[in-house]
């Protein structure tokens, strides 16, 4: 037997309200340099924090067709460290609990950025992300 469950739209934003929404609220989006971790729960190893940035609260906005888009994310004023962005681990706003890890790129990934190049002291801002609970899956 397979493995292959259908969400209802129902079902997929009324897992953003409930569950999601109220776990990001002040979230921190860090991002980081090196290699990404194969999963949000593995250990950061040799990784360089370049940046934080910080959702609002609430983190979301009402989802439609369990699609979640970010209220505004707070920029981080001045970058901890030069390097290549290639990933963010987001964590609850207590800064130690972690929610996920996010590819970042220039285009088709999580975080979309102009470039993934960060300079030590300069502002990085987000300027959108959305999270979706897919329809089907397993």
């Amino acid at each position: 037997m397979a493995l292959n469950s259908s969400w209802s739209t129902t079902a997929r934003n009324a897992a953003h309200a409930s569950g999601l929404t109220p776990e990001y609220a002040g979230a921190k989006f860090r991002g980081y340099s090196g290699t990404r971790p194969s999963n949000a729960d593995a250990a950061l190893s040799g990784n360089t924090l370049l940046f934080e940035a910080t959702c609002g609260t609430p983190a979301f906005g009402s989802p439609s067709a369990g699609l979640a888009t970010a209220n505004a994310i707070t920029q981080d004023a001045s970058a901890d460290a030069t390097g290549t962005c290639t990933f963010v681990r987001v964590f609850k706003a207590d800064g130690t609990t972690v929610l996920e890890d996010l590819e970042v790129g220039t285009t088709g990934c999580n975080v979309n950025r102009s470039s993934t190049s960060i300079v030590s002291g300069q502002p990085v801002s987000i300027s959108s992300w959305s999270h979706t609970v897919p329809q089907s899956g397993t």
